[in-house]
């Protein structure tokens, strides 16, 4: 699916009130999959799922079942934005630091200001402070949800507590408030182009991600050509 297309699935929802989960997907996070099963789990109840990360896309190309284009979570959470702007959107944002919360909230009052905030909380709440935070979610009816905390623990919480809250659209957007905050910068048009907007990540905080990276990349790389290397009789069956 398209962005344009996503948006729209969106727009849909809301508009009937229905229910959608949104995963999205890098290799980071697949590879993860294979050994976490609430995580696999969670992200395969999702009803629509998006590859974040443009390595998908090209390891979609090269096993035979291409897809279309790359949608970040990012680019998913503002687009939401621009259209929450023009329809009146209530969104409720869950997770990041307090400060990057406040920054977040700013900022979305300032660029979207048709945008309706009906309630904000930061990502560091134990476990037994879930329910209570659920409830909060609830009260405040939101059209959309978005979660705002790293693997696993948003496609667990979503798991948990989805069916409670009744949002009509529930959106895990990882360290995109970061981003939209100014805390993180973002890659270049020119390095996710690339594929190379983990490389950029790693230089802003190389003592935090480089064993991330390099063991989660080097997995996803194997596990590519494992499925790749499984595919190739049944390509060339029936050639002489």
């Amino acid at each position: 699916m398209r962005m344009e297309e996503a948006l729209d699935r969106i727009d849909e929802t809301i508009a009937r009130r229905g229910k959608m989960q949104i995963g999205v997907v890098n290799a980071a996070k697949i590879v993860n999959m294979r050994k976490d099963v609430l995580l696999r789990d969670s992200v395969l109840a999702s009803d629509l799922i998006l590859a974040d990360g443009i390595s998908v896309v090209w390891a979609s190309r090269l096993l035979g079942r291409p897809l279309p284009e790359r949608v970040a979570g990012i680019d998913l959470m503002m687009g939401m934005f621009r259209r929450g702007n023009l329809r009146g959107y209530r969104i409720y944002c869950l997770g990041a630091t307090q400060d990057v919360l406040d920054t977040v909230s700013s900022r979305l009052s300032v660029d979207f200001p048709n945008v309706r905030q009906v309630g904000r909380q930061n990502g560091y709440f134990s476990e037994e402070e879930e329910e209570g935070i659920a409830e909060k979610i609830a009260e405040a009816k939101p059209d959309i949800l978005l979660v705002a905390m790293t693997s696993p623990k948003k496609e667990k919480f979503l798991a948990r507590w989805s069916d409670r809250i009744g949002v009509p659209v529930c959106h895990g957007v990882g360290g995109s408030f970061d981003v939209f905050a100014g805390k993180v910068l973002r890659a270049p048009d020119g390095w996710q182009r690339l594929g190379l907007e983990w490389l950029y990540r790693l230089k802003q905080e190389p003592g935090r991600l480089w064993r991330r990276y390099l063991i989660t990349n080097t997995l996803f790389c194997a596990m590519v050509v494992s499925e790749f290397l499984k595919r190739r009789p049944r390509i060339g069956a029936g050639s002489p």
